[in-house]
């Protein structure tokens, strides 16, 4: 608790957390949080570290065959409540990165019911694909992107595909979660379904 208070300076802390909450869904890249900020290095570190620590701040790992590597690799950033997110950010109308913290929010509260529970991670190359999330539970793996979109189709299937062919002897499939009213197949394996459906 007492390292919970120890915040000397507001007006800092303040902006690194809008800081953050401009960045959602992005990978965090500690260094150049800490100089858009104005803050040392070790303070943003601390910062950051409270503001995990107090259920505000989440940040996602990287999914890896390597679990060592997961440590290593930048994570992407999440606020663990979007409205406030939003406010913080100083922004009005939401987009598709709030959908993303909505989605992320649900599955660690469902991730956490669980008795053995799963990792929820993100996937991204050097070459720049990106699975917004990856489920990994019991050996096997469920590849989910996010689409802040009314219709959806096969196009946006690409990064979800080049995930399953990466990792076709455990992946089970993909989905697409969207913000419209059709359940439709995009691929053989990538199923398109209202986010609203499935929370």
């Amino acid at each position: 608790m007492q390292d919970l208070s120890a915040i000397e300076h507001l007006p800092d802390f303040r902006r690194l957390m809008r800081a953050c909450c401009l960045r959602l869904g992005s990978l965090m890249n500690q260094a150049d949080l800490a100089r858009d900020v104005g803050i040392p290095p070790s303070t943003a570190q601390r910062y950051l570290n409270l503001l995990e620590a107090s259920y505000q701040l989440i940040r996602l790992p990287a999914y890896s065959v390597n679990r060592t590597r997961r440590l290593t690799k930048s994570p992407k950033v999440y606020w663990t409540d979007t409205g406030l997110g939003m406010h913080l950010a100083g922004e009005t109308e939401p987009r598709g990165a709030h959908l993303e913290n909505l989605v992320v929010n649900e599955l660690l509260a469902w991730r956490d019911s669980r008795v053995r529970p799963p990792e929820i991670l993100y996937w991204r190359t050097t070459k720049g694909a990106e699975v917004d999330f990856v489920i990994e539970w019991q050996g096997q793996l469920l590849a989910i992107e996010v689409k802040a979109a009314r219709k959806v189709g096969h196009r946006d299937t690409r990064h979800l595909r080049a995930f399953l062919q990466e990792y076709a002897d455990i992946v089970r499939g993909g989905i697409v979660l969207h913000t419209g009213d059709e359940l439709s197949w995009l691929a053989r394996d990538v199923l398109a379904v209202p986010w609203w459906l499935v929370f």
